[in-house]
């Protein structure tokens, strides 16, 4: 029995001479799984992300809060330490995040109304929910 491709079974393999030879990993990238729904992973876990509300301080609460930054602009030039607690807002989804820093502080700008540590952070007087530390034990 004669078999249908005996005549070019022993041919060599054809190659293009215009077009220059595929590797292996781009032909194979032709029949990689196709995403239809490109993104939706990335946006399932943007949903998924969890913030929190910001907790709105009481009359004193920031009463105490305000004491405190006013200790701390007394004293700057003595460079006291302390842990601070402010909330950063999301940008995407409403609520936010709360960011806690324990350092130096370099400078009080009372008009402004911010503090900037010896780290370079800069906190707004609004976003702070919470200032602590060994200098406010005779408040």
């Amino acid at each position: 029995m004669k078999h249908p491709y005996s005549d070019i079974i022993h041919l060599p393999h054809h190659r293009s001479a215009n077009h220059p030879h595929m590797t292996m990993h781009n032909r194979a990238a032709q029949f990689a799984p196709f995403s239809a729904l490109t993104g939706y992973d990335s946006i399932v876990q943007e949903t998924a992300r969890q913030t929190h509300a910001r907790a709105i301080p009481d009359a004193a609460e920031l009463e105490q809060l305000n004491r405190k930054i006013a200790y701390l602009y007394t004293h700057a030039n003595e460079k006291p330490v302390v842990k601070i607690t402010s909330f950063v807002p999301d940008e995407k989804k409403s609520g936010g995040s709360y960011r806690e820093e324990t350092g130096i502080v370099e400078k009080i700008d009372l008009a402004g109304k911010w503090i900037i540590m010896e780290s370079g952070s800069i906190y707004s007087a609004d976003s702070i929910c919470a200032i602590d530390g060994d200098c406010f034990t005779d408040l």
